[in-house]
């Protein structure tokens, strides 16, 4: 997705739509996906729910990885995930955020290769996992 105005920073820009699920549904419908990685899924709550783009998903679910993007994911108290513009967009800049997806397990070379990114920034991670604390 590209931006076809300027937009300001903190600009709400999208609400992030589909179907909410629990996790254990998701892991049901998606055991396992190829590489490369690829998902609609966005934690939401309290991390037992997550929203599924695929199914009545919008145009939200479009919006790539980088890791350094320029937009961001923000939920409101209503548990709806908005993604905000994080600092000032161009006209025609492609619309980004870091996907940041965090594992329970240990973030292994080969979890990292199966989640490649290809976002090409100075200082691109080579994953669109986020880095563990």
């Amino acid at each position: 997705m590209f931006a076809t105005r300027a937009i300001p920073a903190g600009q709400r820009l999208i609400e992030y739509t589909g179907e909410r699920i629990t996790w254990q549904e998701a892991e049901r419908r998606y055991p396992d996906d190829p590489v490369p990685y690829h998902t609609f899924l966005f934690e939401v709550g309290d991390g037992s729910m997550c929203i599924d783009a695929t199914r009545r998903g919008g145009a939200a679910k479009w919006l790539n990885h980088s890791c350094d993007g320029n937009c961001e994911a923000i939920e409101d108290d209503d548990e709806r995930m908005y993604i905000h513009s994080s600092r000032a967009i161009r006209s025609g800049e492609e619309l980004t955020y870091d996907y940041n997806i965090t594992l329970d397990t240990r973030h292994t070379p080969a979890e990292k290769k199966k989640m490649p990114c290809l976002c090409g920034v100075k200082n691109c991670r080579g994953t669109i996992l986020a880095k563990k604390r």
